[in-house]
């Protein structure tokens, strides 16, 4: 059974009439249409066509998508547990970081010391 246009993200019903107007009776009808054909119609720019041709394909074919497509496989508990235990060895502790950030500073701390004995002199 065909679709009405106002189950069409966007479409209203003063959109609908002016698209049954010009030869459009579903969202079938417009799921099938091209931009073209559709920005032609009064009200319907190049985006809202698009936007609109989008929405009934998104409407009209998850039927025929879930009937079709095969069942997501679950990963087993195992693959889980090595791709957690993969991620978090590469990740690096808040320690590591403090201690990297000190050592660093601590760096910078003796350049300056240096330079300032070198200007007494």
């Amino acid at each position: 059974m065909p679709r009405a246009l106002t189950s069409i993200s966007g479409i209203g019903p003063a959109a609908a009439e002016i698209l049954k107007q010009h030869g459009f009776k579903s969202a079938e009808a417009i799921a099938k249409t091209s931009v073209e054909k559709l920005s032609a119609v009064p009200g319907f720019g190049a985006i809202r066509a698009e936007n609109a041709i989008q929405a009934a394909i998104e409407l009209v074919t998850p039927e025929v998508e879930s009937q079709d497509a095969p069942e997501p496989v679950e990963k087993s508990a195992q693959e889980k547990t090595e791709k957690k235990s993969k991620s978090k060895g590469n990740k690096k502790s808040s320690k590591d970081k403090k201690n990297k950030d000190k050592k660093k500073s601590s760096k910078k701390d003796k350049k300056k010391k240096d330079k300032k004995k070198k200007k007494k002199k």
